[in-house]
C-alpha cells in the first residue's frame, strides 16, 4: 500500500497509462482529473496509483465517445448504479457499429465477387452453380411500373431497415418461371432487396438455396428475351426444370457509364 499512495510525477503518471501528458493537463484545467497533490516547490502536477482506476475509467469512456460533460457528471456522482447504465448505453451503441460494419464488409464482398466475376467471366457461358438460401425483401410491381416508381418504391423499403444509402444493400427484379415459359419476358412482378444483415424473418421472400442455372446478358434491355430463350433451350436440352423466379442484377454498375456494356446476372432455380 506504501508504494501505490507514493507520488509520480506527471510524466511518470502519464507514461504509466499511455497518454501523453498534455491530456492530464487538461483534465484538471477542466476539473475531470485533478492531481493528488501539487509540488510546493516547483507547482507540478503528482499522482498517485490509487487514482489509475478513476483515469482508467475515463479514458475507457473517452474511447466509447462519451462526452466530458457526462464524463464529469458521472465523476461527480459515481455509483455501480450510474456507471452500468452508462456502459449499457454505450454497449448498445457499439453493438449497433459492429452490424453496421458487418454489413459493410458484406456489401464490399458482394462487390468484391462482382468485380471477379467480371473480370473472369464468359458472357456466352450458361452453368450450374450452388447457392445458399438467401431472405429478399421485395416490392410488388407490373409492367406499368415506371422506372421512377421503381425507384421511389425501392427507396422506401430500404428506409424501413435503417439503410443509410441505397447501395448498402444488393437490388434487383424477379420474373417468374412460368412468365417465361409463355413467352411474357416483360411479365416483371418483384423488386427484390438483399440487405446485408436481414435475418429470416417473417414476410420476406425467400430464395432457395440449391442449383441454380446462371447466365449473362450484356446490352440494353431489348434484347433479354433473346437470352432467355437461349437459357430455356439449354434447361430443355439437359433435361433441367427450372421453378420459381428468374433474379435479376447489374453487376458492373459502378465501373460503366453506357447501357450498352450494362451486365445483368440472371440466377434461375433448378427444381430437384
Amino acid at each position: 500500500m506504501e508504494k501505490k499512495s507514493k507520488l509520480l510525477t506527471i510524466g511518470q503518471f502519464a507514461a504509466l497509462h499511455g497518454i501523453n501528458k498534455k491530456t492530464l493537463m487538461w483534465y484538471d484545467e477542466i476539473g475531470l482529473f485533478k492531481p493528488a497533490a501539487i509540488n510546493p516547490a516547483n507547482g507540478y502536477r503528482c499522482y498517485n496509483y490509487l487514482q489509475s482506476p478513476i483515469l482508467e475509467t475515463i479514458l475507457l469512456l473517452r474511447e466509447l465517445d462519451v462526452s466530458i460533460s457526462e464524463i464529469q457528471n458521472f465523476i461527480k456522482n459515481r455509483s455501480a448504479k450510474n456507471l452500468k447504465f452508462l456502459l449499457d448505453e454505450k454497449i448498445a451503441d457499439l453493438d449497433s457499429s459492429i452490424l453496421h460494419m458487418q454489413a459493410i464488409r458484406k456489401t464490399l464482398c458482394s462487390h468484391q465477387q462482382n468485380m471477379h466475376t467480371l473480370l473472369t467471366m464468359d458472357l456466352s457461358e450458361i452453368r450450374i452453380i450452388e447457392k445458399e438460401k438467401r431472405c429478399l425483401v421485395t416490392v410488388d410491381i407490373d409492367k406499368d411500373t415506371s422506372f421512377e416508381k421503381s425507384v421511389e418504391l425501392i427507396t422506401a423499403e430500404t428506409a424501413k431497415y435503417q439503410l443509410g444509402r441505397l447501395h448498402d444493400a444488393s437490388y434487383g427484379s424477379m420474373i417468374s418461371v412460368a412468365s417465361l415459359r409463355s413467352g411474357n419476358f416483360d411479365d416483371y412482378s418483384k423488386l427484390f432487396i438483399e440487405i446485408p444483415f436481414m435475418a429470416q424473418k417473417t414476410g420476406l421472400h425467400i430464395q432457395p438455396g440449391g442449383k441454380y442455372l446462371r447466365a449473362f446478358y450484356k446490352g440494353d434491355w431489348s434484347g433479354i428475351p433473346l437470352r432467355y430463350q437461349s437459357i430455356l433451350e439449354y434447361a430443355d436440352k439437359h433435361g433441367l426444370t427450372l421453378s420459381g423466379f428468374s433474379y435479376e442484377k447489374g453487376i458492373n454498375e459502378m465501373v460503366v457509364e453506357n447501357i450498352e456494356d450494362y451486365i445483368v446476372q440472371i440466377e434461375i432455380p433448378i427444381w430437384g
